[in-house]
Protein backbone atom coordinates (compact mmCIF):
# COMPACT_ATOMS: atom_id res chain seq x y z
CA UNK A 1 0.00 0.00 0.00
CA UNK A 2 1.40 3.41 -0.95
CA UNK A 3 0.99 6.34 1.38
CA UNK A 4 -0.88 9.43 0.24
CA UNK A 5 1.15 12.52 -0.70
CA UNK A 6 1.29 15.60 1.49
CA UNK A 7 -0.99 18.56 0.65
CA UNK A 8 0.29 21.06 -1.89
CA UNK A 9 2.62 23.53 -0.14
CA UNK A 10 1.16 26.58 -1.89
CA UNK A 11 -2.33 25.50 -0.84
CA UNK A 12 -1.14 25.19 2.76
CA UNK A 13 0.45 28.64 2.67
CA UNK A 14 -2.68 30.20 1.18
CA UNK A 15 -4.80 28.47 3.81
CA UNK A 16 -2.48 29.68 6.59
CA UNK A 17 -2.86 33.29 5.51
CA UNK A 18 -6.62 32.91 5.04
CA UNK A 19 -7.03 31.34 8.49
CA UNK A 20 -4.85 33.99 10.13
CA UNK A 21 -6.78 36.79 8.41
CA UNK A 22 -10.09 35.26 9.48
CA UNK A 23 -9.21 35.13 13.17
CA UNK A 24 -7.57 38.58 13.01
CA UNK A 25 -10.82 40.02 11.72
CA UNK A 26 -12.72 38.12 14.41
CA UNK A 27 -10.78 40.03 17.07
CA UNK A 28 -10.93 43.42 15.37
CA UNK A 29 -14.73 43.42 15.03
CA UNK A 30 -15.62 41.52 18.20
CA UNK A 31 -16.94 44.68 19.91
CA UNK A 32 -19.67 45.24 17.31
CA UNK A 33 -23.17 44.13 18.43
CA UNK A 34 -25.15 41.39 16.77
CA UNK A 35 -24.32 37.81 15.82
CA UNK A 36 -24.30 38.61 12.10
CA UNK A 37 -21.06 40.52 12.56
CA UNK A 38 -19.42 38.36 15.17
CA UNK A 39 -19.24 35.41 15.47
CA UNK A 40 -21.14 34.63 12.26
CA UNK A 41 -18.71 36.63 10.11
CA UNK A 42 -15.57 34.70 11.05
CA UNK A 43 -17.48 31.41 11.33
CA UNK A 44 -18.47 31.84 7.70
CA UNK A 45 -14.78 32.21 6.83
CA UNK A 46 -13.91 29.06 8.77
CA UNK A 47 -16.67 27.02 7.16
CA UNK A 48 -15.73 28.30 3.70
CA UNK A 49 -12.09 27.26 4.15
CA UNK A 50 -13.13 23.90 5.64
CA UNK A 51 -15.38 23.29 2.63
CA UNK A 52 -12.54 24.12 0.24
CA UNK A 53 -10.32 21.65 2.09
CA UNK A 54 -13.02 19.00 1.82
CA UNK A 55 -13.31 19.55 -1.93
CA UNK A 56 -9.51 19.50 -2.31
CA UNK A 57 -9.25 16.20 -0.39
CA UNK A 58 -11.93 14.60 -2.58
CA UNK A 59 -10.56 16.02 -5.83
CA UNK A 60 -6.92 15.11 -5.32
CA UNK A 61 -6.64 12.82 -2.27
CA UNK A 62 -3.75 13.65 0.04
CA UNK A 63 -2.67 12.79 3.56
CA UNK A 64 -4.93 14.22 6.26
CA UNK A 65 -3.73 14.80 9.83
CA UNK A 66 -5.71 13.22 12.64
CA UNK A 67 -5.72 13.73 16.40
CA UNK A 68 -7.51 12.14 19.34
CA UNK A 69 -8.77 15.59 20.35
CA UNK A 70 -11.09 15.50 17.34
CA UNK A 71 -13.15 12.83 19.13
CA UNK A 72 -14.26 14.86 22.19
CA UNK A 73 -14.42 18.03 20.09
CA UNK A 74 -16.81 16.35 17.66
CA UNK A 75 -18.63 15.09 20.73
CA UNK A 76 -19.37 18.66 21.86
CA UNK A 77 -21.19 19.30 18.58
CA UNK A 78 -23.02 15.97 18.75
CA UNK A 79 -24.08 16.69 22.35
CA UNK A 80 -25.75 19.95 21.37
CA UNK A 81 -27.52 18.24 18.46
CA UNK A 82 -28.69 15.52 20.86
CA UNK A 83 -30.16 18.18 23.17
CA UNK A 84 -32.04 19.65 20.22
CA UNK A 85 -33.27 16.28 18.94
CA UNK A 86 -34.53 15.15 22.36
CA UNK A 87 -35.89 18.53 23.50
CA UNK A 88 -33.43 18.78 26.40
CA UNK A 89 -32.98 22.54 26.10
CA UNK A 90 -34.93 25.48 27.50
CA UNK A 91 -34.15 27.56 24.41
CA UNK A 92 -33.71 25.97 21.00
CA UNK A 93 -32.34 29.10 19.26
CA UNK A 94 -29.62 29.57 21.87
CA UNK A 95 -28.62 25.92 21.59
CA UNK A 96 -28.49 26.11 17.80
CA UNK A 97 -26.16 29.12 18.09
CA UNK A 98 -23.98 27.25 20.61
CA UNK A 99 -23.81 24.25 18.28
CA UNK A 100 -22.71 26.60 15.50
CA UNK A 101 -19.98 27.95 17.78
CA UNK A 102 -18.68 24.46 18.60
CA UNK A 103 -18.78 23.56 14.91
CA UNK A 104 -16.60 26.63 14.33
CA UNK A 105 -14.22 25.41 17.03
CA UNK A 106 -14.07 22.01 15.36
CA UNK A 107 -13.38 23.59 11.96
CA UNK A 108 -10.69 25.84 13.47
CA UNK A 109 -8.92 22.89 15.10
CA UNK A 110 -9.08 20.74 11.97
CA UNK A 111 -7.89 23.53 9.66
CA UNK A 112 -5.01 24.57 11.91
CA UNK A 113 -3.92 20.94 12.16
CA UNK A 114 -3.89 20.49 8.39
CA UNK A 115 -2.39 23.88 7.54
CA UNK A 116 0.43 23.57 10.07
CA UNK A 117 1.50 20.03 9.21
CA UNK A 118 4.51 21.61 7.50
CA UNK A 119 7.09 22.97 9.94
CA UNK A 120 7.86 25.98 7.75
CA UNK A 121 4.19 26.91 7.40
CA UNK A 122 3.64 26.29 11.10
CA UNK A 123 6.38 28.68 12.12
CA UNK A 124 5.16 31.34 9.72
CA UNK A 125 1.58 30.95 10.95
CA UNK A 126 2.55 31.27 14.62
CA UNK A 127 4.62 34.35 13.78
CA UNK A 128 1.55 35.90 12.14
CA UNK A 129 -0.44 35.39 15.34
CA UNK A 130 2.38 36.67 17.54
CA UNK A 131 2.96 39.86 15.55
CA UNK A 132 -0.78 40.54 15.52
CA UNK A 133 -0.88 40.19 19.30
CA UNK A 134 2.08 42.51 19.73
CA UNK A 135 0.63 45.25 17.51
CA UNK A 136 -2.73 44.92 19.25
CA UNK A 137 -1.07 45.25 22.67
CA UNK A 138 0.62 48.52 21.67
CA UNK A 139 -2.56 49.93 20.14
CA UNK A 140 -4.55 48.82 23.20
CA UNK A 141 -2.30 50.64 25.66
CA UNK A 142 -2.28 53.85 23.62
CA UNK A 143 -6.05 53.63 23.28
CA UNK A 144 -6.44 52.92 27.01
CA UNK A 145 -4.78 56.19 27.96
CA UNK A 146 -6.06 58.42 25.16
CA UNK A 147 -9.49 57.35 23.86
CA UNK A 148 -11.73 58.13 26.84
CA UNK A 149 -13.40 54.74 26.58
CA UNK A 150 -13.82 54.67 22.80
CA UNK A 151 -12.77 51.50 21.01
CA UNK A 152 -10.28 52.42 18.31
CA UNK A 153 -11.05 56.06 19.15
CA UNK A 154 -14.51 56.05 17.52
CA UNK A 155 -16.84 53.50 19.15
CA UNK A 156 -18.09 54.57 22.62
CA UNK A 157 -18.57 52.00 25.39
CA UNK A 158 -19.86 51.87 28.94
CA UNK A 159 -16.34 51.41 30.33
CA UNK A 160 -13.74 54.20 30.06
CA UNK A 161 -10.93 51.65 30.39
CA UNK A 162 -11.16 49.44 27.31
CA UNK A 163 -8.27 47.65 25.66
CA UNK A 164 -8.40 47.51 21.88
CA UNK A 165 -11.62 45.78 20.80
CA UNK A 166 -12.00 44.09 24.21
CA UNK A 167 -14.58 45.58 26.56
CA UNK A 168 -13.48 43.14 29.28
CA UNK A 169 -10.05 43.37 30.89
CA UNK A 170 -10.18 39.68 31.78
CA UNK A 171 -10.90 38.53 28.24
CA UNK A 172 -8.13 40.76 26.95
CA UNK A 173 -5.78 39.18 29.50
CA UNK A 174 -6.80 35.67 28.42
CA UNK A 175 -6.06 36.59 24.80
CA UNK A 176 -2.56 37.78 25.70
CA UNK A 177 -1.98 34.72 27.89
CA UNK A 178 -2.31 32.57 24.78
CA UNK A 179 0.36 34.54 22.90
CA UNK A 180 2.98 35.57 25.48
CA UNK A 181 4.71 32.14 25.56
CA UNK A 182 5.19 32.38 21.78
CA UNK A 183 7.25 35.52 22.31
CA UNK A 184 9.20 33.98 25.20
CA UNK A 185 10.09 30.84 23.24
CA UNK A 186 11.12 32.90 20.22
CA UNK A 187 13.24 35.04 22.52
CA UNK A 188 14.96 32.04 24.11
CA UNK A 189 15.77 30.49 20.74
CA UNK A 190 15.72 33.61 18.58
CA UNK A 191 19.17 33.39 17.08
CA UNK A 192 20.86 36.77 16.83
CA UNK A 193 17.72 38.85 17.46
CA UNK A 194 16.22 37.83 20.80
CA UNK A 195 15.72 41.49 21.78
CA UNK A 196 12.88 41.87 19.27
CA UNK A 197 10.86 39.12 20.91
CA UNK A 198 11.76 40.30 24.40
CA UNK A 199 10.27 43.70 23.54
CA UNK A 200 7.17 42.05 22.13
CA UNK A 201 6.66 39.90 25.22
CA UNK A 202 7.26 42.80 27.59
CA UNK A 203 4.77 44.96 25.69
CA UNK A 204 2.06 42.30 25.86
CA UNK A 205 2.72 41.74 29.57
CA UNK A 206 2.63 45.46 30.37
CA UNK A 207 -0.66 45.91 28.50
CA UNK A 208 -2.31 43.35 30.80
CA UNK A 209 -0.90 45.12 33.85
CA UNK A 210 -2.33 48.41 32.55
CA UNK A 211 -5.70 46.72 32.08
CA UNK A 212 -5.59 45.60 35.74
CA UNK A 213 -6.82 42.03 35.37
CA UNK A 214 -5.84 40.29 38.60
CA UNK A 215 -6.00 36.73 37.27
CA UNK A 216 -4.37 37.85 34.03
CA UNK A 217 -1.48 39.52 35.86
CA UNK A 218 -0.83 36.43 37.97
CA UNK A 219 -0.99 34.02 35.04
CA UNK A 220 1.14 36.18 32.76
CA UNK A 221 3.74 36.45 35.53
CA UNK A 222 3.59 32.67 35.93
CA UNK A 223 4.31 32.29 32.21
CA UNK A 224 7.40 34.47 32.52
CA UNK A 225 8.66 32.06 35.19
CA UNK A 226 7.37 28.68 34.00
CA UNK A 227 8.36 28.85 30.32
CA UNK A 228 12.05 29.75 30.90
CA UNK A 229 12.08 27.37 33.86
CA UNK A 230 10.95 24.42 31.77
CA UNK A 231 13.34 25.36 28.98
CA UNK A 232 16.18 25.46 31.54
CA UNK A 233 15.38 22.11 33.18
CA UNK A 234 14.96 20.37 29.82
CA UNK A 235 18.01 21.95 28.19
CA UNK A 236 16.02 23.22 25.21
CA UNK A 237 18.47 26.10 24.62
CA UNK A 238 22.06 26.94 25.63
CA UNK A 239 21.96 27.95 29.28
CA UNK A 240 24.39 30.82 28.96
CA UNK A 241 22.21 32.45 26.34
CA UNK A 242 19.08 31.73 28.37
CA UNK A 243 20.46 33.62 31.37
CA UNK A 244 21.01 36.71 29.27
CA UNK A 245 17.71 36.63 27.39
CA UNK A 246 15.60 35.83 30.45
CA UNK A 247 17.24 38.63 32.42
CA UNK A 248 16.64 40.91 29.45
CA UNK A 249 12.91 40.25 29.22
CA UNK A 250 12.45 40.66 32.97
CA UNK A 251 14.25 44.00 32.81
CA UNK A 252 12.06 45.12 29.91
CA UNK A 253 8.97 43.90 31.73
CA UNK A 254 9.88 46.07 34.73
CA UNK A 255 10.54 49.12 32.55
CA UNK A 256 7.38 48.75 30.43
CA UNK A 257 5.24 48.07 33.48
CA UNK A 258 6.63 51.16 35.20
CA UNK A 259 5.70 53.21 32.14
CA UNK A 260 2.06 52.05 32.01
CA UNK A 261 1.73 51.94 35.80
CA UNK A 262 0.47 49.26 38.16
CA UNK A 263 -1.47 51.43 40.64
CA UNK A 264 -4.91 50.39 39.39
CA UNK A 265 -3.97 46.72 39.52
CA UNK A 266 -2.50 47.09 43.00
CA UNK A 267 -5.68 48.79 44.24
CA UNK A 268 -7.77 45.94 42.83
CA UNK A 269 -5.64 43.46 44.76
CA UNK A 270 -6.54 45.36 47.96
CA UNK A 271 -10.21 44.42 47.58
CA UNK A 272 -11.10 42.72 50.92
CA UNK A 273 -13.57 40.38 49.21
CA UNK A 274 -12.59 39.73 45.58
CA UNK A 275 -15.17 36.92 45.33
CA UNK A 276 -18.13 39.10 46.30
CA UNK A 277 -20.97 38.34 43.91
CA UNK A 278 -19.03 35.57 42.22
CA UNK A 279 -19.48 33.33 45.25
CA UNK A 280 -23.27 33.65 45.10
CA UNK A 281 -23.37 33.12 41.33
CA UNK A 282 -21.23 30.00 41.66
CA UNK A 283 -23.48 28.58 44.39
CA UNK A 284 -26.58 29.14 42.24
CA UNK A 285 -24.84 27.58 39.23
CA UNK A 286 -23.92 24.47 41.22
CA UNK A 287 -27.61 24.15 42.09
CA UNK A 288 -28.31 24.17 38.36
CA UNK A 289 -25.80 21.38 37.84
CA UNK A 290 -27.37 19.32 40.62
CA UNK A 291 -30.84 19.90 39.14
CA UNK A 292 -29.87 18.52 35.70
CA UNK A 293 -26.50 16.79 36.08
CA UNK A 294 -26.70 14.54 33.01
CA UNK A 295 -28.07 16.68 30.18
CA UNK A 296 -28.07 20.27 31.46
CA UNK A 297 -30.41 23.07 30.44
CA UNK A 298 -29.22 23.27 26.85
CA UNK A 299 -26.02 24.73 25.42
CA UNK A 300 -26.13 28.52 25.36
CA UNK A 301 -28.98 28.70 27.89
CA UNK A 302 -27.21 29.62 31.11
CA UNK A 303 -28.74 33.10 31.12
CA UNK A 304 -32.25 31.72 30.56
CA UNK A 305 -32.04 29.08 33.29
CA UNK A 306 -30.14 31.02 35.97
CA UNK A 307 -32.90 33.26 37.43
CA UNK A 308 -34.84 30.29 38.84
CA UNK A 309 -31.84 29.27 40.96
CA UNK A 310 -30.57 32.71 41.92
CA UNK A 311 -30.70 33.69 45.60
CA UNK A 312 -29.32 37.22 45.24
CA UNK A 313 -30.61 40.10 43.13
CA UNK A 314 -27.60 41.91 41.67
CA UNK A 315 -29.74 44.55 39.99
CA UNK A 316 -28.63 43.40 36.56
CA UNK A 317 -28.88 40.35 34.35
CA UNK A 318 -26.43 37.53 35.08
CA UNK A 319 -25.35 36.05 31.75
CA UNK A 320 -22.32 34.04 32.89
CA UNK A 321 -20.92 32.51 36.05
CA UNK A 322 -17.25 33.32 36.60
CA UNK A 323 -16.27 29.72 35.94
CA UNK A 324 -16.42 28.26 32.44
CA UNK A 325 -16.30 24.69 33.68
CA UNK A 326 -19.36 25.06 35.90
CA UNK A 327 -21.22 26.92 33.16
CA UNK A 328 -20.48 24.12 30.68
CA UNK A 329 -21.79 21.62 33.24
CA UNK A 330 -24.94 23.68 33.82
CA UNK A 331 -25.67 24.01 30.10
CA UNK A 332 -24.58 20.59 28.86
CA UNK A 333 -24.50 18.50 31.99
CA UNK A 334 -21.44 16.95 33.56
CA UNK A 335 -20.76 14.75 30.47
CA UNK A 336 -20.36 17.84 28.30
CA UNK A 337 -17.88 19.45 30.71
CA UNK A 338 -15.97 16.14 30.73
CA UNK A 339 -15.69 16.31 26.94
CA UNK A 340 -14.00 19.71 27.24
CA UNK A 341 -11.88 18.39 30.12
CA UNK A 342 -10.68 15.57 27.84
CA UNK A 343 -9.47 18.18 25.34
CA UNK A 344 -7.70 20.13 28.09
CA UNK A 345 -6.09 16.97 29.51
CA UNK A 346 -4.98 15.89 26.02
CA UNK A 347 -3.26 19.27 25.55
CA UNK A 348 -1.22 19.23 28.78
CA UNK A 349 1.78 17.05 27.75
CA UNK A 350 1.86 18.56 24.27
CA UNK A 351 1.73 22.12 25.61
CA UNK A 352 4.49 21.45 28.12
CA UNK A 353 6.67 19.83 25.47
CA UNK A 354 6.22 22.70 23.03
CA UNK A 355 6.65 25.41 25.72
CA UNK A 356 4.69 27.94 23.65
CA UNK A 357 1.54 25.89 24.33
CA UNK A 358 1.74 26.82 28.01
CA UNK A 359 -0.43 29.80 27.07
CA UNK A 360 -3.27 27.45 26.16
CA UNK A 361 -3.07 25.80 29.57
CA UNK A 362 -3.11 29.19 31.30
CA UNK A 363 -6.40 30.04 29.57
CA UNK A 364 -7.92 26.79 30.82
CA UNK A 365 -6.75 27.75 34.32
CA UNK A 366 -8.11 31.29 33.89
CA UNK A 367 -11.47 29.72 33.04
CA UNK A 368 -11.77 28.46 36.61
CA UNK A 369 -12.13 32.02 37.95
CA UNK A 370 -13.64 33.77 34.94
CA UNK A 371 -15.47 33.09 31.68
CA UNK A 372 -13.11 33.89 28.78
CA UNK A 373 -14.18 30.81 26.84
CA UNK A 374 -17.79 31.93 26.65
CA UNK A 375 -16.55 34.37 24.00
CA UNK A 376 -16.63 32.69 20.55
CA UNK A 377 -13.63 34.74 19.40
CA UNK A 378 -11.39 33.58 22.24
CA UNK A 379 -12.67 30.05 21.80
CA UNK A 380 -11.70 29.95 18.14
CA UNK A 381 -8.22 31.33 18.88
CA UNK A 382 -7.78 28.69 21.56
CA UNK A 383 -8.81 25.85 19.24
CA UNK A 384 -6.63 27.17 16.43
CA UNK A 385 -3.64 27.01 18.77
CA UNK A 386 -4.69 23.54 19.93
CA UNK A 387 -4.79 22.49 16.28
CA UNK A 388 -1.27 23.81 15.78
CA UNK A 389 -0.17 21.85 18.86
CA UNK A 390 -1.69 18.71 17.37
CA UNK A 391 0.13 19.30 14.07
CA UNK A 392 3.44 19.87 15.83
CA UNK A 393 3.04 16.73 17.92
CA UNK A 394 2.12 14.69 14.84
CA UNK A 395 5.18 15.96 12.95
CA UNK A 396 7.48 15.06 15.85
CA UNK A 397 5.95 11.60 16.11
CA UNK A 398 6.48 11.00 12.39
CA UNK A 399 10.08 12.20 12.64
CA UNK A 400 10.78 9.70 15.43
CA UNK A 401 9.06 6.95 13.47
CA UNK A 402 11.20 7.59 10.38
CA UNK A 403 14.38 7.90 12.40
CA UNK A 404 14.84 11.60 11.55
CA UNK A 405 16.51 13.67 14.24
CA UNK A 406 16.43 17.41 14.66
Amino acid sequence: MTSLPAPNRRWQIFSAYFLALTIWIAVLVMFLPGRWITPNLFQAGLFLLATLWGVAILWRPFAVEWSFALVPLTGTVAWGLMQLATGRTVGRWETWMAVLTWMGNLAAFFLAMQVCASERVRRRFLDLLLYFGFVLSVVSVVQYFSSNGKIFWFYPTYDPAVLGPFVSRDRYAAFMEMLLPLAIVQMLGGGQRPLRFAVMGAAMYASVIAGASRAGALLMTAELIVVPGLAWTRNYFPRGKMRMTTTGIWLLVFIFTAVVGWTVLWNRFQDPDPLKGRREMLAASLKMVRAKPYFGFGLGNYQNAYPKYSTVDFGSMVNHVHNDWVEWAAEGGIPFSLLVLCIAAWSVPKAVKSLWGIGVLMVFVHSVVDFPLQDPVLEVWLFVLLGVLAAENSAQRKSRGSGVTC
